[in-house]
């Protein structure tokens, strides 16, 4: 009887230890599921700032463009 008792206490012992691994398997990938956030997190970032990088390009585009019609409209004035 009594060694019936240590080894359901052996088998209850070590189903905890199995339990406290499984926890920390889990916290671990938990962490690893917070940085792979953050590296979206990240990108979805740089793509943004890219977004932002080509708006300013077609602005400056745009710009040109004004200044190039200003300057023929003032050229045409000029020699007309």
């Amino acid at each position: 009887m009594l060694l019936l008792r240590l080894l359901i206490l052996m088998l209850l012992m070590l189903l905890l230890q199995l339990l406290l691994l499984l926890q920390e398997l889990l916290l671990l990938l938990l962490l690893l599921l917070m940085l792979l956030l953050l590296m979206l997190l990240l990108l979805l970032l740089l793509l943004l700032l890219q977004l932002l990088l080509l708006l300013q390009q077609l602005l400056l585009l745009l710009m040109l463009l004004v200044l190039q019609l200003l300057l023929h409209c003032y050229c045409y004035y000029y020699y007309t």
